[in-house]
C-alpha cells in the first residue's frame, strides 16, 4: 500500500515537472510579428520649365522711312504745335507743294509760339498775317530746303540754299542764322514724312 502511494506521488510530481517545462518554453519562444513594411516610392518633382525671356518691345514713338505714311503737309496739319504754320501754308497755297510725292523736302517748321514775336514785331494779328499772302509766299519758302536733310546730315557752317533762293547757315549746336542775322534753335528733329523730313524751330526765319 505504501509503495502504491509513493508511486502515485512520483507520477504526479513528474507530470507537474513536465507541465512546468512546457510553460517555460512557451514563455521564452519569440513571438513572430509581421514586420513587412510597405516600400514608398518618391517620384522626383517635376521641374518648372524656365520662362522664356521677353523680347524687347519696339519703341512706338520711333519713326523711320518705312513707317512714314503722311506727306509733310499732312504731318504739319496733324501736329497741334504747328497750327499757324499749317494755316499759313494753306493761305499761301503752298500746302500742295509739300504734298508733292515727286520731290523730297526738308522743312524747318516754326511752332505756334515762334510766331508770337513776329506778330508783335509786325504789329498784326494772326488773322492779318494769314491775309498777307505776299509776305507768306516770301517767308514760308525760306523755311524749305528742296532736298531731304536729316539731322545727322546737316552741313554745319555751310550756306544752305532754300526754296526762296536765299540761304541759311546752321551751327554745330543746331542754331540757324537767317539773312537778317536772326537766330532760331532747332527744337525737334527727324519727323519723317513720305516726301521728306520736318525739323521744328523756335523762331520764324526772315529772308531780309
Amino acid at each position: 500500500m505504501l509503495k502504491k502511494n509513493l508511486l502515485s506521488i512520483a507520477v504526479v510530481t513528474a507530470a507537474m515537472s513536465l507541465a512546468a517545462c512546457n510553460d517555460k518554453e512557451a514563455a521564452t519562444d519569440p513571438v513572430e510579428t509581421d514586420t513587412t513594411t510597405e516600400e514608398v516610392v518618391v517620384e522626383p518633382a517635376v521641374g518648372t520649365a524656365p520662362e522664356a525671356e521677353a523680347e524687347p518691345m519696339a519703341d512706338p514713338m520711333a519713326e523711320t522711312d518705312g513707317m512714314a505714311t503722311q506727306t509733310i503737309a499732312e504731318v504739319a496739319a496733324g501736329n497741334e504745335n504747328l497750327t499757324i504754320l499749317t494755316a499759313a501754308l494753306q493761305a499761301a497755297g503752298l500746302d500742295t507743294m509739300l504734298m508733292d510725292q515727286g520731290t523730297k523736302y526738308t522743312v524747318f517748321a516754326p511752332t505756334d509760339d515762334a510766331f508770337a514775336p513776329v506778330l508783335e514785331k509786325l504789329g498784326v494779328t494772326k488773322e492779318e498775317l494769314l491775309a498777307n499772302t505776299d509776305l507768306l509766299k516770301k517767308v514760308l519758302p525760306y523755311h524749305v530746303v528742296p532736298m531731304e536733310v536729316k539731322a545727322a546730315d546737316i552741313p554745319y557752317g555751310t550756306d544752305i540754299k532754300t526754296a526762296n533762293g536765299a540761304t541759311i547757315t546752321i551751327s554745330d549746336d543746331n542754331v540757324i542764322t537767317d539773312a537778317t542775322g536772326g537766330k532760331a534753335n532747332i527744337t525737334g528733329t527727324d519727323i519723317m514724312a513720305t516726301n521728306g523730313v520736318v525739323h521744328t524751330i523756335d523762331a520764324v526765319l526772315m529772308p531780309e
